[in-house]
């Protein structure tokens, strides 16, 4: 890891943050906090670019898996302005998580530009 690792890590974990947040207003501002104005996030359920799109997506997450968690169970991979993390959703106080995913984040000036998502495991 580089220099870049500890910037990443703080990023990936604002990054669940915005994933977690359930108050729509405070949703929101976390997503113009951590993902840059014309920031896109593509993954195998979806493509959008723009803040708004990318709250409205996230909030669609959220109310199909309503009460489920995002976490880390492992610290990011990072280099230059890349970083790669797995995170798992699951519920609380619940250790098997529920889905698996894998993103690489492309990061600009100190916020996410681009997401690439990957799905490892979804509920059936």
């Amino acid at each position: 890891m580089t220099t870049t690792a500890p910037t990443a890590a703080a990023i990936a974990r604002r990054y669940l943050e915005v994933w977690n947040e359930t108050d729509p207003q405070r949703r929101r501002q976390l997503v113009s906090e951590v993902f840059a104005p014309g920031a896109t996030y593509t993954d195998p359920l979806g493509a959008v670019a723009g803040q708004d799109e990318i709250d409205g997506f996230i909030g669609g997450a959220q109310a199909q898996f309503a009460g489920l968690a995002f976490s880390l169970p492992a610290e990011p991979d990072a280099h230059h302005d890349l970083a790669r993390f797995q995170w798992h959703l699951s519920a609380p106080g619940n250790p098997e998580p529920i889905a698996i995913g894998f993103d690489v984040v492309e990061i600009a000036d100190g916020r996410i530009a681009k997401v690439h998502g990957f799905l490892d495991k979804i509920p059936g």
